[in-house]
């Protein structure tokens, strides 16, 4: 998959097969989309390519609204070359695109920047400024400059059943598993590893103290999560904490993980971890003695789920 910045650096001469929208995410729904686009253009030997926006549309035009995106730009790539498409176009979103008419992004963006033949959407897109334009301007705009429309119709659509709001608002209310279910993969947090307090030492529950750089990150509900991630080629698991830490007197929200039988120095590298299972919210313990207790419980909890997680995989 080649990756663009923006669409005034898209280079390439043949004829594409586009599909267009945010796809915060990349969720069932949205691979079944993608899946229609390369196979699309596999039938018609044209080039796929997603046309895709950052910020989001909501941040620009929406200044009131504090939504989250479930990925970030890097996430988002990695997604998306899982699914095969030849070309990720993410256009800088900003006032000025925003303006453009809906003749005038068919005509200047899809057409004569990114060599359109035929476009996949769904029967309620809506685009241009003030999002003037439809699937039926669309299907005009085919005629005029000799470009294909396939629409995903309503019942298509209603058949995926799955949306982004779905998946955040499962992350807001801590239900991984929903979401994991949602997006056909685990939810993940990348960052950093960087220096903490390191009161984990003292318990015996060493922790990575991981920072998220991106502020539009979607950080699901505090809690202690089971998670794992993959270190110089080795599968590792773990627990993760979400919060302030009430009990050691913490004031602000940390993301901290306890990799279990783990001896490495990480600090500073960048790790991904995917978070699989919610074990329960934070609390605050009358005493570190009852935090400790409350983590060894946690752990046995979490080892018997990756032990049980670990035979099912074998059965595959």
């Amino acid at each position: 998959m080649k990756t663009f910045q923006e669409v005034a650096q898209f280079n390439k001469e043949k004829a594409t097969i586009i599909t267009i929208g945010t796809f915060d995410g990349v969720h069932l729904g949205h691979q079944q989309i993608l899946k229609q686009l390369t196979n699309e253009a596999s039938k018609r030997k044209l080039k796929s390519l997603l046309l895709t926006f950052f910020p989001h549309p909501r941040m620009v035009l929406q200044k009131e609204s504090d939504i989250k995106l479930i990925n970030t730009i890097d996430e988002k790539k990695t997604l998306c070359e899982q699914m095969a498409i030849d070309y990720l176009v993410i256009q800088p979103f900003n006032k000025a695109f925003s303006r453009y008419t809906a003749l005038e992004f068919v005509r200047d963006i899809l057409v004569d920047k990114l060599h359109m033949k035929t476009l996949i959407v769904g029967y309620d897109h809506q685009f241009g400024k003030n999002r003037e334009g439809g699937i039926e301007s669309l299907r005009e705009f085919g005629h005029m400059f000799d470009f294909e429309v396939i629409e995903i119709n309503k019942h298509e659509l209603n058949d995926i059943a799955v949306s982004s709001t779905k998946v955040r608002n499962a992350l807001h209310e801590g239900n991984i598993t929903l979401a994991n279910a949602y997006l056909g993969h685990p939810y993940t947090i990348s960052g950093p590893v960087v220096s903490g307090r390191k009161l984990g030492r003292t318990i015996h529950f060493p922790t990575a103290n991981i920072h998220v750089p991106e502020l539009y990150k979607l950080i699901p509900k505090d809690g202690v999560y089971i998670v794992n991630t993959t270190i110089d080629g080795q599968l590792y698991y773990g627990m993760l904490n979400i919060g302030n830490r009430p009990t050691v007197g913490g004031t602000n929200r940390t993301i901290e993980v306890h990799f279990f039988d783990f001896d490495k120095d990480i600090y500073y590298r960048t790790i991904q971890l995917n978070l699989l299972k919610r074990l329960r919210d934070e609390h605050k313990f009358e005493s570190i003695e009852a935090l400790v207790l409350q983590l060894q419980e946690d752990k046995a909890t979490a080892q018997t789920y990756i032990t049980n997680l670990e035979q099912d995989e074998t059965k595959k």
